[in-house]
């Protein structure tokens, strides 16, 4: 289940709880919260950014003979208007 956040929409009505913001773990198909579960108070959902993670490392996904093995071209520049294929 993905993990949403939330902060109070008016700060200053807000408890410590709601105006630091705060995480719940829910449903995709569930309603978003409209209500603070401590204090009652109107929150909004925070659209934040998601942590990614491959197993392999970046060097390894941009290495020539992956680059090859996926069907694309990686050109290195050799001159001024000059590129050379790998």
């Amino acid at each position: 289940m993905p993990t949403y956040e939330y902060i109070a929409v008016n700060a200053a009505k807000a408890c410590d709880h709601c105006r630091a913001g705060f995480e719940v773990r829910q449903r995709m198909s569930d309603e978003p919260l409209k209500n603070c579960p401590q204090c009652g108070n109107a929150v909004q959902r925070v659209i934040s950014a998601v942590g990614i993670s491959t197993r392999k490392s970046t060097k390894s996904l941009l290495s020539d003979e992956n680059i090859k093995k996926h069907g694309f071209t990686r050109l290195v520049k050799e001159d001024e208007g000059k590129y050379r294929k790998i």
